[in-house]
């Protein structure tokens, strides 16, 4: 437990230009504390930390804070951010992270242009890393339904390894051989549930549609909701889903910058996997350990040097006959998701 003068002289006073980034719950700034003592030391010395202040006005303040200890407190996995410490201190709540070199997966994927794109590679290791991370919630004695998942809060180390961050609307999972929770409706529109957004029903899978939304953007280099796309492409999700099982279309669904630099087979896979966690009926959607399992199988799928079977291999997979190893047999329903919630009030966006 951090002192509220520690954490300023961590963070020179919370100075302006030690901004990382920030939220419905506060900013974060960076910070420096000695490895082996923990106290506040000079920048550049020690072990940088990222240290997140709940704003005043903040009414995410409390609540989100005492869920961010609960969890992240009392679980430990590589694709977890590792909490520090905490500060409760004249109604101002802060709490200390580990410092992640690259920032969000939000800020890699949409940036501007001219910046570096990510690669095919990396952007397969990133989210069977964040898979790894949803699947130990999932697994745990008492289930964890992280519920706020999204780019934004998928941190990358400097080797660009997937880490969850923000545990703030986490919820313990169903008990006594409930289904699901009702809980009052959080999250980012977009990512979160149709059933959730519809009903306030929270279910474990529920956090697999949000897993889905984000292998979509991955997928597309595509943001789930942007107004300034031309019109019936504003709802990534409504758009590019019907297009997903279709080889061709979804070859120019592909992000762009990849450049092609892709296998073709792997890409069709992980579109079916995201058909499979959007089915509106959460009971349909597969496990995070089957998604997991199935991403890690992409992945030892390389690249097929282009010669005179490309059309052919093209028009194999085209179509039909192909099934992902989830073999979940209703996939690609067409029904689009979320209409009946576009009115829904959410109490949280980024």
């Amino acid at each position: 437990m951090f002192t509220l003068a520690e954490l300023k002289s961590a963070t020179r006073d919370f100075r302006p230009d030690s901004v990382l980034g920030g939220g419905g719950f506060g900013t974060v700034y960076k910070g420096w504390l000695d490895d082996k003592t923990f106290a506040p030391s000079k920048v550049g010395v020690g072990m940088p930390v990222a240290v997140k202040k709940s704003n005043p006005d903040s009414e995410q303040g409390l609540e989100e804070w005492q869920a961010e200890v609960k969890f992240l407190g009392k679980f430990s996995h590589q694709n977890l951010v590792k909490l520090i410490g905490y500060c409760w201190e004249e109604k101002t709540f802060l709490l200390v992270y580990e410092h992640v070199q690259k920032g969000s997966l939000e800020s890699h994927l949409f940036r501007k242009e001219g910046a570096e794109a990510l690669s095919w590679d990396t952007r397969l290791n990133i989210a069977i890393g964040a898979a790894r991370g949803l699947a130990f919630l999932h697994s745990t004695e008492k289930q964890v339904i992280y519920r706020d998942f999204k780019a934004a809060n998928i941190l990358l180390d400097a080797d660009y390894n997937a880490k969850l961050s923000d545990f703030g609307l986490a919820k313990m999972g169903p008990a006594n051989g409930d289904s699901h929770v009702t809980t009052r409706i959080v999250g980012t529109y977009g990512y979160a549930a149709p059933e959730y957004m519809a009903t306030g029903h929270l279910y474990v899978r529920s956090d697999v549609y949000g897993f889905g939304v984000v292998l979509l953007e991955l997928l597309t280099g595509l943001r789930v909701l942007d107004l300034n796309r031309p019109r019936g492409e504003h709802n990534l999700v409504d758009w590019a889903r019907p297009m997903l099982p279709d080889k061709k279309k979804l070859r120019k669904l592909m992000d762009p910058r990849l450049e092609g630099q892709y296998p073709s087979k792997a890409a069709y896979q992980i579109a079916e996997i995201i058909l499979q966690c959007l089915e509106p009926d959460p009971k349909t959607r597969p496990s995070m350990e089957e998604i997991l399992e199935c991403l890690e199988q992409c992945k030892g799928i390389k690249m097929k040097p282009r010669g005179k079977n490309t059309a052919r291999d093209h028009r194999t997979h085209s179509n039909y006959g192909h099934r992902s190893p989830l073999h979940v047999k209703k996939t690609g329903s067409g029904n689009v998701i979320g209409n009946q919630s576009h009115h829904a009030h959410i109490n949280r966006s980024y």
